[in-house]
């Protein structure tokens, strides 16, 4: 029989060690490389990128071509991956942070602040410096504060020879082809803008590509026994009982309640109408997916979680990409 436990019963506590320690990719982009990602014919613009960020971490791998009278090709410290969600971005972000030498950190815009929280903004900088290359996952543009401190971080850092590599976070109702997401990143970093080559990813979710879009749902009990078939840790909360939780914990210590998780139950799944509740469920479902933690779950299907207000709301990317993962959560095609 499974270990069973619960989400609601977890406390933990951020440990700046432990943090710095698990700045690496997640565990299903762990062996990502630019060769294994499979480009979409009918988006030329994925293929460009792979050629592109090949060819920029040779450059910055010291590998450009050199010669008596040939000068290496002068490139920009920093390359901002701007693109929708389910395009192969966090998987080209990874395989680029690979093929760097050296120490170097891979993260989600939450885990750097977390960090710079933990240790001081300081003692952050000294933490990561000498890094080869950062790596900021889903850079967040929601807390202005935060933003400007990371882009303060970043700087200093890009002085001290370290390289950067960032995905976009498209902000609160930016429509068209995304140029909108990476205009407002290049504002917030301000001092470093000018250091940054932005990368433009086009095409569909790949999600979605062999997912159907409803989640599946159980009854009530049956959770308990469906957990049993997906792994031999699971946890089983009572889904308000879940919600409510989240809100005593700091979303950068998530990644500690689903730590060593096989799977996770939710029983009474209803549309959230409150938006704090609905972003702490999007940083969960985040954590969940990075870790390739399954859900089984009853009530509202997962597709439904976030109201219709919500999803025409200025955090309707941020809801969408969440719906998305947790498609593929529940049918077990993450």
């Amino acid at each position: 029989m499974p270990t069973l436990t619960r989400i609601a019963d977890r406390k933990p506590t951020t440990d700046a060690a432990r943090i710095v320690a698990h700045l690496t990719p997640p565990r299903q982009f762990e062996t990502a490389t630019f060769e294994s990602y499979v480009t979409d014919d009918a988006h030329p613009s994925q293929a460009h990128a792979v050629d592109r960020m090949q060819e920029l971490a040779g450059v910055w791998r010291g590998g450009g071509r050199k010669g008596l009278f040939r000068k290496a090709p002068q490139v920009k410290p920093g390359i901002y991956l701007d693109g929708g969600f389910g395009v192969g971005k966090t998987h080209l972000l990874a395989a680029l942070w690979k093929t760097m030498p050296g120490v170097k950190h891979f993260g989600t815009f939450i885990e750097y602040t977390a960090l710079v929280g933990a240790l001081g903004y300081k003692e952050a900088v000294r933490a990561l410096s000498g890094a080869s290359i950062v790596c900021i996952d889903e850079f967040e543009l929601d807390d202005p504060g935060d933003t400007m401190v990371m882009t303060r971080l970043l700087g200093e850092l890009v002085e001290g020879g370290t390289k950067l590599a960032a995905t976009s976070n498209t902000p609160p109702n930016a429509l068209g082809d995304g140029r909108f997401a990476a205009k407002d990143f290049l504002r917030e970093i301000q001092a470093i803008s000018d250091r940054f080559e932005i990368l433009r990813i086009d095409g569909d979710d790949y999600r979605q590509r062999d997912v159907s879009g409803e989640a599946p749902v159980v009854e009530d009990d049956a959770v308990e026994s469906a957990l049993a078939e997906r792994g031999d840790a699971v946890a089983l909360d009572d889904f308000d009982t879940l919600v409510a939780h989240l809100s005593s914990v700091h979303p950068s210590r998530y990644v500690d309640l689903v730590a060593d998780l096989d799977a996770v139950g939710w029983r009474g799944v209803r549309t959230l109408t409150d938006q704090s509740e609905a972003l702490r469920l999007v940083a969960l479902v985040d954590r969940l997916y990075d870790a390739q933690v399954q859900i089984v779950a009853s009530g509202t299907p997962l597709n439904h979680v976030f109201s219709e207000e919500m999803l025409g709301g200025g955090y309707r990317k941020k809801y969408l990409r969440a719906m998305s993962r947790l498609i593929a959560l529940t049918t077990g095609q993450a």
